[in-house]
Protein backbone atom coordinates (compact mmCIF):
# COMPACT_ATOMS: atom_id res chain seq x y z
CA UNK A 1 0.00 0.00 0.00
CA UNK A 2 2.80 2.49 0.97
CA UNK A 3 4.31 1.69 -2.48
CA UNK A 4 1.69 2.71 -4.36
CA UNK A 5 0.71 6.07 -2.37
CA UNK A 6 4.99 6.41 -3.13
CA UNK A 7 3.54 5.94 -6.81
CA UNK A 8 1.20 8.77 -6.31
CA UNK A 9 3.76 11.66 -4.78
CA UNK A 10 5.97 10.45 -7.37
CA UNK A 11 3.56 11.16 -9.77
CA UNK A 12 3.01 14.90 -8.41
CA UNK A 13 6.61 14.94 -8.18
CA UNK A 14 6.86 14.85 -11.82
CA UNK A 15 3.53 16.62 -13.31
CA UNK A 16 3.02 18.99 -10.69
CA UNK A 17 6.26 20.44 -9.59
CA UNK A 18 5.06 23.38 -10.84
CA UNK A 19 3.12 23.36 -7.73
CA UNK A 20 5.95 23.10 -5.13
CA UNK A 21 5.32 22.20 -1.28
CA UNK A 22 7.80 22.73 1.54
CA UNK A 23 8.63 20.92 4.28
CA UNK A 24 6.50 21.51 6.60
CA UNK A 25 3.89 22.47 3.83
CA UNK A 26 2.78 26.05 3.63
CA UNK A 27 -0.92 26.05 4.74
CA UNK A 28 -1.62 29.56 3.07
CA UNK A 29 -0.67 28.39 -0.17
CA UNK A 30 -1.51 25.03 -0.04
CA UNK A 31 -5.09 23.49 -1.32
CA UNK A 32 -6.16 20.38 0.27
CA UNK A 33 -6.31 18.10 -1.86
CA UNK A 34 -2.86 18.47 -2.24
CA UNK A 35 -1.93 18.43 1.29
CA UNK A 36 -4.13 15.24 1.58
CA UNK A 37 -1.98 13.55 -0.94
CA UNK A 38 1.55 14.84 0.38
CA UNK A 39 0.23 13.30 3.45
CA UNK A 40 -0.65 9.78 2.40
CA UNK A 41 2.94 10.15 1.16
CA UNK A 42 4.62 10.63 4.75
CA UNK A 43 3.32 6.82 5.46
CA UNK A 44 5.96 5.10 2.92
CA UNK A 45 9.46 6.14 4.18
CA UNK A 46 9.04 5.18 7.95
CA UNK A 47 6.83 2.00 6.98
CA UNK A 48 9.36 1.32 4.41
CA UNK A 49 12.52 1.54 7.17
CA UNK A 50 10.60 -0.21 10.09
CA UNK A 51 9.65 -3.48 7.70
CA UNK A 52 13.52 -2.84 6.39
CA UNK A 53 14.60 -3.94 10.19
CA UNK A 54 11.52 -6.16 10.65
CA UNK A 55 12.30 -8.55 7.64
CA UNK A 56 16.58 -8.27 8.81
CA UNK A 57 15.12 -10.56 11.78
CA UNK A 58 13.15 -12.31 9.74
CA UNK A 59 16.04 -13.06 7.27
CA UNK A 60 18.03 -13.72 10.72
CA UNK A 61 15.48 -16.14 11.97
CA UNK A 62 14.72 -17.56 8.51
CA UNK A 63 18.19 -18.50 6.92
CA UNK A 64 20.88 -17.44 9.24
CA UNK A 65 22.36 -16.63 12.37
CA UNK A 66 23.29 -12.97 13.63
CA UNK A 67 26.84 -12.80 11.69
CA UNK A 68 25.35 -13.70 8.11
CA UNK A 69 22.64 -11.50 8.78
CA UNK A 70 25.31 -8.29 9.39
CA UNK A 71 26.91 -9.77 6.50
CA UNK A 72 23.95 -9.21 4.63
CA UNK A 73 22.75 -6.13 5.53
CA UNK A 74 26.15 -4.60 5.29
CA UNK A 75 26.34 -6.02 1.80
CA UNK A 76 22.84 -4.96 0.76
CA UNK A 77 23.15 -1.22 2.42
CA UNK A 78 26.20 -0.55 0.57
CA UNK A 79 24.63 -1.48 -2.73
CA UNK A 80 21.43 0.47 -1.89
CA UNK A 81 24.09 3.41 -1.06
CA UNK A 82 25.91 2.70 -4.87
CA UNK A 83 22.53 2.34 -6.57
CA UNK A 84 21.58 5.65 -5.09
CA UNK A 85 24.56 7.74 -6.75
CA UNK A 86 23.81 5.47 -10.09
CA UNK A 87 20.41 4.69 -11.34
CA UNK A 88 18.09 6.54 -8.89
CA UNK A 89 19.81 9.41 -9.51
CA UNK A 90 19.80 9.15 -13.53
CA UNK A 91 16.30 8.51 -13.26
CA UNK A 92 15.43 11.66 -11.47
CA UNK A 93 17.89 14.06 -13.60
CA UNK A 94 18.94 12.22 -16.87
CA UNK A 95 21.88 14.16 -16.49
CA UNK A 96 25.56 12.25 -17.33
CA UNK A 97 27.65 13.33 -16.08
CA UNK A 98 25.61 14.66 -13.30
CA UNK A 99 25.89 17.97 -11.58
CA UNK A 100 23.84 17.15 -9.30
CA UNK A 101 23.15 13.77 -6.70
CA UNK A 102 20.09 13.97 -4.39
CA UNK A 103 20.65 11.48 -1.75
CA UNK A 104 17.38 10.27 -0.80
CA UNK A 105 15.21 7.30 0.42
CA UNK A 106 17.52 4.41 -1.06
CA UNK A 107 20.14 6.45 0.06
CA UNK A 108 19.23 6.62 3.82
CA UNK A 109 18.03 3.06 3.75
CA UNK A 110 21.34 2.24 2.60
CA UNK A 111 23.48 4.00 4.92
CA UNK A 112 20.43 2.85 8.35
CA UNK A 113 21.55 -1.03 7.20
CA UNK A 114 24.81 -0.95 7.40
CA UNK A 115 24.50 0.74 10.21
CA UNK A 116 21.86 -2.52 11.32
CA UNK A 117 24.82 -4.91 10.76
CA UNK A 118 26.69 -3.70 13.96
CA UNK A 119 23.41 -2.70 16.06
CA UNK A 120 22.09 -6.46 15.37
CA UNK A 121 25.05 -7.74 18.23
CA UNK A 122 23.66 -4.98 20.76
CA UNK A 123 21.25 -7.11 23.12
CA UNK A 124 17.18 -6.84 22.20
CA UNK A 125 16.44 -4.43 24.77
CA UNK A 126 19.84 -1.98 24.79
CA UNK A 127 18.88 -2.07 20.43
CA UNK A 128 14.98 -1.69 21.40
CA UNK A 129 16.05 1.59 23.96
CA UNK A 130 18.79 2.78 21.93
CA UNK A 131 16.71 3.56 18.77
CA UNK A 132 13.86 4.88 20.66
CA UNK A 133 16.27 7.22 22.24
CA UNK A 134 17.71 8.19 19.17
CA UNK A 135 13.85 8.13 17.46
CA UNK A 136 12.93 10.50 20.50
CA UNK A 137 16.02 12.41 21.07
CA UNK A 138 17.12 13.74 17.79
CA UNK A 139 15.28 16.96 17.81
CA UNK A 140 17.54 18.15 20.53
CA UNK A 141 20.41 18.39 18.47
CA UNK A 142 18.05 20.36 16.16
CA UNK A 143 20.00 23.78 16.72
CA UNK A 144 23.05 22.31 16.07
CA UNK A 145 24.93 23.34 13.03
CA UNK A 146 28.64 23.14 11.26
CA UNK A 147 30.07 26.30 8.72
CA UNK A 148 31.01 24.54 5.47
CA UNK A 149 34.73 25.11 6.20
CA UNK A 150 33.60 22.88 9.57
CA UNK A 151 35.32 19.14 9.69
CA UNK A 152 32.06 18.38 10.72
CA UNK A 153 30.11 19.89 8.00
CA UNK A 154 29.74 16.70 6.03
CA UNK A 155 29.12 14.07 8.73
CA UNK A 156 26.67 16.49 10.46
CA UNK A 157 25.07 16.95 6.66
CA UNK A 158 24.77 13.48 6.40
CA UNK A 159 23.35 12.50 9.82
CA UNK A 160 20.97 15.52 10.87
CA UNK A 161 21.36 18.61 8.97
CA UNK A 162 19.93 18.65 5.76
CA UNK A 163 22.23 20.52 3.24
CA UNK A 164 24.60 20.81 0.07
CA UNK A 165 27.81 18.92 0.22
CA UNK A 166 30.59 20.30 -2.72
CA UNK A 167 31.74 16.50 -3.76
CA UNK A 168 34.01 18.00 -6.42
CA UNK A 169 34.49 20.52 -9.27
CA UNK A 170 31.06 20.67 -10.91
CA UNK A 171 29.69 18.37 -8.60
CA UNK A 172 26.85 18.77 -5.39
CA UNK A 173 25.06 16.66 -3.45
CA UNK A 174 22.39 17.22 -1.71
CA UNK A 175 21.40 15.01 1.76
CA UNK A 176 17.79 15.37 1.38
CA UNK A 177 17.28 12.56 3.83
CA UNK A 178 19.65 12.89 6.61
CA UNK A 179 19.71 9.32 8.27
CA UNK A 180 20.44 9.36 12.31
CA UNK A 181 16.66 8.91 13.14
CA UNK A 182 15.99 6.75 10.03
CA UNK A 183 18.26 4.49 11.84
CA UNK A 184 16.35 4.98 15.01
CA UNK A 185 13.59 3.09 12.86
CA UNK A 186 15.36 0.72 11.35
CA UNK A 187 16.41 -0.39 14.78
CA UNK A 188 13.04 -0.12 16.26
CA UNK A 189 11.76 -2.78 12.94
CA UNK A 190 14.86 -4.98 13.91
CA UNK A 191 13.65 -5.10 18.08
CA UNK A 192 9.90 -5.84 16.56
CA UNK A 193 11.07 -8.89 15.03
CA UNK A 194 10.15 -11.45 17.67
CA UNK A 195 6.57 -10.49 17.39
CA UNK A 196 6.22 -11.96 13.82
CA UNK A 197 8.79 -14.83 14.59
CA UNK A 198 7.64 -18.30 13.37
CA UNK A 199 7.41 -18.98 17.39
CA UNK A 200 5.11 -15.62 17.87
CA UNK A 201 1.19 -15.91 18.77
CA UNK A 202 -1.08 -14.21 16.52
CA UNK A 203 -3.35 -12.76 19.60
CA UNK A 204 -0.88 -11.42 21.37
CA UNK A 205 1.19 -9.82 18.15
CA UNK A 206 -1.84 -8.10 17.51
CA UNK A 207 -2.59 -7.02 20.70
CA UNK A 208 0.79 -5.71 20.91
CA UNK A 209 0.72 -4.04 17.61
CA UNK A 210 -3.00 -2.54 18.49
CA UNK A 211 -1.37 -1.39 21.82
CA UNK A 212 1.77 0.50 20.35
CA UNK A 213 -0.62 2.36 17.66
CA UNK A 214 -2.85 3.65 19.97
CA UNK A 215 -0.94 4.54 22.58
CA UNK A 216 1.39 6.36 19.63
CA UNK A 217 -1.73 8.00 18.57
CA UNK A 218 -2.44 9.40 21.87
CA UNK A 219 1.13 10.14 22.57
CA UNK A 220 1.35 12.27 19.19
CA UNK A 221 -2.20 14.22 20.04
CA UNK A 222 -0.80 15.15 23.55
CA UNK A 223 2.71 16.36 22.22
CA UNK A 224 1.28 18.28 19.00
CA UNK A 225 -1.06 19.82 21.53
CA UNK A 226 1.54 20.93 23.56
CA UNK A 227 2.93 23.19 20.33
CA UNK A 228 6.81 21.94 20.94
CA UNK A 229 9.20 20.07 20.81
CA UNK A 230 11.03 19.75 17.27
CA UNK A 231 8.19 20.72 15.16
CA UNK A 232 6.72 24.40 13.95
CA UNK A 233 3.84 25.23 15.92
CA UNK A 234 0.04 24.83 14.51
CA UNK A 235 -2.66 27.27 14.86
CA UNK A 236 -5.80 28.14 14.36
CA UNK A 237 -6.63 28.36 10.79
CA UNK A 238 -9.95 30.48 8.61
CA UNK A 239 -11.52 27.33 8.68
CA UNK A 240 -11.68 24.08 10.41
CA UNK A 241 -9.92 22.20 7.45
CA UNK A 242 -7.26 24.59 7.56
CA UNK A 243 -7.13 23.94 11.56
CA UNK A 244 -6.30 20.29 11.06
CA UNK A 245 -4.55 20.75 8.18
CA UNK A 246 -1.99 22.88 10.08
CA UNK A 247 -2.37 20.17 13.05
CA UNK A 248 -1.15 17.84 10.96
CA UNK A 249 1.37 19.32 9.22
CA UNK A 250 5.14 18.17 10.17
CA UNK A 251 8.39 17.55 9.50
CA UNK A 252 9.90 14.69 7.15
CA UNK A 253 13.71 15.91 6.53
CA UNK A 254 14.97 14.87 8.89
CA UNK A 255 11.55 13.22 10.51
CA UNK A 256 10.90 14.39 13.56
CA UNK A 257 9.80 12.75 16.33
CA UNK A 258 5.91 13.77 15.78
CA UNK A 259 6.50 12.42 11.86
CA UNK A 260 7.92 8.95 13.15
CA UNK A 261 5.25 8.67 15.77
CA UNK A 262 2.52 9.40 13.76
CA UNK A 263 3.25 7.51 10.63
CA UNK A 264 4.42 4.55 12.84
CA UNK A 265 1.27 4.04 14.75
CA UNK A 266 -0.96 4.39 11.98
CA UNK A 267 1.76 1.42 10.22
CA UNK A 268 0.94 -0.32 13.11
CA UNK A 269 -2.62 -0.28 13.01
CA UNK A 270 -2.38 -1.50 9.32
CA UNK A 271 -0.19 -3.97 9.70
CA UNK A 272 -3.10 -4.75 12.22
CA UNK A 273 -6.01 -4.54 10.13
CA UNK A 274 -4.26 -6.38 7.30
CA UNK A 275 -3.84 -9.28 8.90
CA UNK A 276 -6.69 -9.86 9.94
CA UNK A 277 -7.81 -9.15 6.15
CA UNK A 278 -5.02 -11.95 4.98
CA UNK A 279 -7.67 -13.61 3.35
CA UNK A 280 -9.42 -10.64 1.27
CA UNK A 281 -8.98 -10.88 -2.19
CA UNK A 282 -8.12 -7.08 -2.76
CA UNK A 283 -5.54 -7.51 -0.44
CA UNK A 284 -3.55 -9.92 -3.00
CA UNK A 285 -2.38 -7.23 -5.56
CA UNK A 286 -1.14 -5.21 -2.92
CA UNK A 287 1.31 -7.82 -1.99
CA UNK A 288 2.77 -8.69 -5.31
CA UNK A 289 3.70 -5.06 -5.42
CA UNK A 290 5.16 -5.51 -1.98
CA UNK A 291 7.14 -8.85 -3.12
CA UNK A 292 9.07 -6.87 -5.47
CA UNK A 293 9.91 -3.41 -3.80
CA UNK A 294 13.29 -2.74 -4.91
CA UNK A 295 12.20 -3.73 -8.85
CA UNK A 296 9.34 -1.73 -8.53
CA UNK A 297 11.03 1.47 -7.51
CA UNK A 298 13.41 1.57 -10.37
CA UNK A 299 10.86 0.50 -13.12
CA UNK A 300 8.05 3.29 -11.86
CA UNK A 301 11.08 6.05 -11.76
CA UNK A 302 12.00 5.35 -15.59
CA UNK A 303 8.20 5.01 -16.75
CA UNK A 304 7.46 8.34 -15.00
CA UNK A 305 10.37 9.99 -16.55
CA UNK A 306 10.18 9.01 -20.06
CA UNK A 307 5.91 9.85 -19.72
CA UNK A 308 7.75 13.15 -18.58
CA UNK A 309 9.21 13.59 -22.04
CA UNK A 310 6.72 12.46 -24.07
CA UNK A 311 5.25 14.95 -22.74
CA UNK A 312 7.17 18.02 -23.34
CA UNK A 313 7.64 16.66 -26.45
CA UNK A 314 3.81 16.75 -27.41
CA UNK A 315 2.46 19.64 -25.66
CA UNK A 316 5.50 21.41 -24.26
CA UNK A 317 6.19 23.64 -21.21
CA UNK A 318 2.79 24.73 -20.18
CA UNK A 319 3.74 25.83 -16.65
CA UNK A 320 6.31 28.08 -17.34
CA UNK A 321 9.45 25.67 -17.86
CA UNK A 322 7.87 22.91 -16.61
CA UNK A 323 5.14 20.58 -18.10
CA UNK A 324 2.06 20.06 -15.41
CA UNK A 325 -1.46 19.10 -14.72
CA UNK A 326 -3.34 21.53 -13.93
CA UNK A 327 -5.39 19.84 -11.64
CA UNK A 328 -4.58 17.58 -8.57
CA UNK A 329 -6.82 15.17 -10.39
CA UNK A 330 -5.53 14.59 -12.78
CA UNK A 331 -2.23 13.26 -10.43
CA UNK A 332 -4.29 10.43 -8.91
CA UNK A 333 -5.80 9.21 -12.37
CA UNK A 334 -2.63 8.98 -13.46
CA UNK A 335 -1.32 6.72 -10.69
CA UNK A 336 -3.99 4.72 -10.66
CA UNK A 337 -3.62 4.36 -14.57
CA UNK A 338 -0.35 3.24 -14.00
CA UNK A 339 -0.78 1.49 -11.36
CA UNK A 340 -2.84 -0.76 -13.33
CA UNK A 341 -0.07 -0.29 -15.84
CA UNK A 342 2.84 -2.05 -14.02
CA UNK A 343 1.33 -4.34 -12.36
CA UNK A 344 1.78 -7.08 -14.68
CA UNK A 345 5.45 -6.27 -14.87
CA UNK A 346 6.06 -6.25 -11.18
CA UNK A 347 3.70 -9.99 -11.24
CA UNK A 348 6.44 -11.12 -13.61
CA UNK A 349 9.45 -10.46 -11.73
CA UNK A 350 7.55 -11.44 -8.63
CA UNK A 351 7.02 -14.63 -9.99
CA UNK A 352 10.97 -14.77 -11.08
CA UNK A 353 12.06 -14.32 -7.49
CA UNK A 354 9.72 -17.17 -6.43
CA UNK A 355 10.81 -19.70 -8.98
CA UNK A 356 14.97 -18.51 -9.22
CA UNK A 357 15.98 -19.11 -5.48
CA UNK A 358 18.75 -19.71 -7.53
CA UNK A 359 20.29 -16.77 -8.56
CA UNK A 360 21.50 -15.19 -5.07
CA UNK A 361 21.82 -11.58 -6.98
CA UNK A 362 18.18 -11.35 -6.92
CA UNK A 363 17.88 -10.63 -3.15
CA UNK A 364 19.31 -7.40 -4.00
CA UNK A 365 16.69 -6.51 -6.05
Amino acid sequence: MVILFMLLDHVRETFFLHRQVSDPMDIATTEPALFFSRTLAHLCAPVFVLLTGLSAWLYGEKYAGRSDVCSFLFKRGLFLVVLEFTLVNLAWTFQLPPTVIYLQVIWAIGLSMMALALMVWLPRPILLALSLAIIAGHNLLDAVHFPIESAMHVPWAILHDRGWIDAVDGLRLRTSYPVLPWIGVIGLGYAIGPWFGRAADAQTRQRRLLIAGVLGLIGFVALRLFNGYGEAPWHEGETAVQTLMSFFNITKYPPSLLFVTLTLSVGCLLLLWFERLHTTRWLRPLAVFGSAPMFFYLLHLYVLKVLYLIAVALAGPNQGILFGFDSIVAVWLTAILLTIALYPPVKWFSALKARRRDLAWLKYL
